[in-house]
């Protein structure tokens, strides 16, 4: 592991799902007492990892050019929400990133190539059988993550 002498980014997976929002919000108090980037990333998952239970009325790459449209736009529309949210809390700026990939790869790819990175994501994202299929996200950044990883639990940390 690399060592980190200051902070500059902090690295937000979210999935734009109820939690993302508890998630983020944390992640911004977390940029703001580095007075660094907060990185909101979103990762696209391939075709392939669900191409045994559907298939799509358009062809394979229109299908995901189609979802990576669609969460370019979900995630212009969640930054700027944060970057209302985060005026005054010390953050040097809010972006926005799109991946397309296995989500915990593009994660841990992503971050180890941020100069100064800290990826702090929620530990609950996934549910039922997507969670049984493709394992928990976080539970893999943490094992092969580069740079230090913050967990949050958004049922016990961010309720008000």
């Amino acid at each position: 592991m690399k060592r980190i002498e200051q902070i500059k980014n902090v690295v937000t997976p979210v999935d734009f799902s109820d939690n993302s929002k508890l998630i983020a919000e944390s992640a911004v108090f977390m940029a703001g007492n580095f007075n660094a980037a907060l990185v909101l990333l979103f990762v696209v998952q391939k075709f392939e990892d669900y191409s045994g239970f559907f298939v799509p009325q358009m062809s394979i790459p229109d299908f995901e050019q189609d979802l990576f449209t669609q969460a370019e736009d979900k995630m212009a529309a969640f930054a700027k929400e944060l970057e209302s949210f985060s005026q005054g809390k010390g953050i040097s700026e809010v972006i926005g990133k799109v991946l397309v990939g296995d989500v915990a790869e593009q994660i841990v790819n992503f971050s180890g190539e941020q100069e100064g990175g800290l990826i702090a994501m929620g530990t609950h994202g996934y549910k039922g059988l997507e969670k049984i299929m493709f394992g928990s996200v976080a539970d893999k950044v943490v094992k092969s993550a580069t740079c230090p990883v913050l967990t949050i639990n958004p049922y016990t940390c961010c309720n008000e």
